[in-house]
C-alpha cells in the first residue's frame, strides 16, 4: 500500500511540474510582445504611428513588464529578443505602407482597438 501512495505523490508532483513549465513557456505566446525589426521584409506587421487617436486602428500603451501585456488588448511589451516576440514589427515612414496604424496613449485604460476589422485580422493569428 505504501508503494501506491508513494507512486501517487510522485505522479502528482510530475504533473504539477509539467503544468508549471508549460505555463511558463506558453505565457509569451498569449501576450502581446513586440520586437521592432530593421527591415520591412522581416516584419509580421508593418506599423505607422499616427498623430491623432482618431486616425489609429489600435491605441497602444507600452507596459514595463511582459506579464502586464495581455493578448490583443493594446498593451505592448517591447522585448529585447526576437524569439520572445509575438509580433515582429517594422515602423514605416509612410501611412500608406502600413498594415496597422497605431497611436500611443498615456494611460493604460485608454489602450484598445478602434478598428474591429483589423482586430479580427491580427487577434486570430496567434
Amino acid at each position: 500500500m505504501k508503494a501506491i501512495s508513494n507512486f501517487n505523490g510522485t505522479f502528482a508532483r510530475r504533473i504539477l511540474g509539467i503544468l508549471i513549465l508549460s505555463l511558463m513557456f506558453a505565457s509569451p505566446l498569449f501576450s502581446q510582445t513586440v520586437f521592432p525589426v530593421k527591415f520591412a521584409t522581416q516584419a509580421d506587421v508593418k506599423v505607422y504611428e499616427v498623430n491623432f487617436e482618431t486616425q489609429a486602428d489600435l491605441k497602444v500603451f507600452q507596459v514595463d513588464f511582459q506579464n502586464q501585456a495581455t493578448d490583443c488588448s493594446g498593451l505592448w511589451f517591447y522585448t529585447d529578443f526576437v524569439n520572445q516576440a509575438q509580433w515582429k514589427i517594422f515602423f514605416t515612414d509612410f501611412e500608406t505602407q502600413a498594415d496597422l496604424k497605431i497611436f500611443y496613449v498615456k494611460f493604460r485604460n485608454q489602450a484598445g482597438w478602434r478598428n474591429e476589422e483589423k482586430k479580427q485580422l491580427y487577434c486570430n493569428q496567434a
